[in-house]
């Protein structure tokens, strides 16, 4: 008779990967709860098997082996570009209004330019960005390049600018051309 020894893969600081899956589920499982508010059953359910099955195949994305300094740093940088974020959000709210009242300012336009931004978390974070910022919308990301629909000329004079580009760079620690991108605009 033989017997097999299983080992669970142990991580350098003694957390099995075992107890890191545990721990996503548990947190997944937290923010589903609080999010859709929502107590019956089906609901519960749901949540279970949804935070299981993201647990299951992404627990190292969310608790990494390792926490090097370079995470900590973007997520505190990721932390202080939220309020900047907010901020220009309610602005380009403002800007919308005004648009409202003022249709003849309206200017729908296609905003295409090109990134320096790296790693794909950095351009989707971008992406997201921009969409959540009314008056813009990223259509497409290809490569470096992105396209952009944007309601007027001031929106698309910010995108041109590149100030978001600059910030989401800095938190995830890539270097950026100091020249803004130049897009071409199509009308």
């Amino acid at each position: 008779m033989s017997h097999q020894i299983q080992s669970t893969p142990m991580t350098p600081d003694g957390r099995s990967a075992h107890v890191r899956r545990f721990s996503v589920f548990v947190l997944l499982f937290a923010f589903w709860i609080v999010f859709s508010g929502h107590f019956d059953t089906l609901h519960l359910g749901l949540g279970l098997a949804c935070s299981a099955i993201v647990a299951t195949l992404s627990y190292d994305l969310i608790l990494p082996d390792r926490l090097s300094t370079g995470v900590l740093t973007k997520a505190s940088r990721f932390l202080s570009y939220i309020p900047w974020l907010l901020y220009e959000v309610f602005l380009a709210n403002l800007h919308v209004v005004y648009l409202v009242l003022r249709p003849g300012k309206i200017r729908p336009q296609i905003v295409r330019f090109k990134t320096d931004l790296k790693s794909d978390l950095a351009r989707v974070t971008l992406g997201n960005s921009i969409t959540l910022t009314p008056g813009t919308i990223t259509m497409d990301i290809d490569d470096d390049e992105f396209i952009v629909h944007a309601v007027s000329d001031k929106a698309a004079a910010s995108l041109i600018e590149g100030a978001m580009e600059r910030r989401v760079a800095r938190v995830f620690l890539e270097d950026t051309n100091q020249t803004p991108p130049r897009p071409g605009t199509e009308g």
